[in-house]
């Protein structure tokens, strides 16, 4: 799989230390972990024998992390459902 997503609730240290760890050893290229306390979606790509994060979807070329995170807040405002038809229009343009 080349794609992870995480909600992290209680576990956002162990999603960034050890589960981190294991994703570099799996060889997964990227994921994603969701910080539902900071409403944050942090992307790491898993290259060169280790990661880093990023700013856009390496694997989704195109998707600018900051734009889930847009989506994400949102979620706070409006129901899903014009979260997904909001995206719908970013992804469109």
């Amino acid at each position: 799989m080349n794609r992870r997503l995480y909600v992290a609730n209680t576990s956002l240290a162990d999603d960034q230390g050890k589960k981190r760890l294991l994703y570099e050893d799996l060889g997964v290229k990227e994921y994603w972990i969701l910080n539902v306390q900071n409403m944050q979606v942090m992307a790491f790509v898993i290259e060169n024998q280790g990661s880093r994060r990023t700013i856009e979807s390496q694997v989704l070329p195109g998707l600018a992390i900051s734009l889930l995170n847009d989506a994400l807040r949102r979620t706070r405002q409006i129901n899903q459902s014009q979260v997904g038809a909001w995206l719908l229009t970013q992804f469109q343009q």
